[in-house]
């Protein structure tokens, strides 16, 4: 069975996600490489919750073979591509090959690379999904 891995920092985890698990799923066994708490920090300046508890929310969704950390110093997931070597590397619609620095490394590897996957619109974003939870707490929702 082939080994299809998804990344990201899950933070926190939407609907979005499940979409791109579910159809990642149907390549193979899915594996969440999911990004670390330094990682938030440096790309969103916060963290909204801590990765043992992105990592246990992942590991329980339906299609979800193995969950991974990774060392994302260079703001990638190449380390944890070159540790797993899977077969395919799945992105969702927000990724592209312009935008996906791990894209080089996957054609090096011969390990192929997937778009799109679980739609190529965005239902919804971490950022968001935090931003509208501030907004609230703040009271300038309408």
């Amino acid at each position: 069975m082939k080994r299809i891995m998804v990344s990201g920092g899950f933070d926190p985890v939407h609907v979005g996600h499940v979409r791109m698990i579910e159809e990642a799923s149907r390549y193979g066994v899915v594996i969440v490489v999911i990004n670390s708490d330094n990682w938030l920090l440096r790309k969103k300046g916060y963290v909204f919750m801590p990765w043992k508890q992105r990592a246990e929310i992942m590991g329980n969704i339906k299609g979800v073979g193995m969950v991974s950390s990774v060392d994302d110093k260079d703001g990638s997931v190449c380390e944890a591509i070159r540790r797993i070597k899977p077969d395919i590397f799945a992105n969702g619609g927000d990724r592209k090959i312009n935008n996906t620095p791990e894209t080089e490394l996957c054609d090096y590897l011969d390990i192929q690379t997937l778009w799109g996957v679980g739609g190529t619109s965005k239902p919804q974003s971490s950022s968001w999904l935090v931003n509208k939870a501030m907004e609230q707490l703040n009271g300038t929702t309408e």
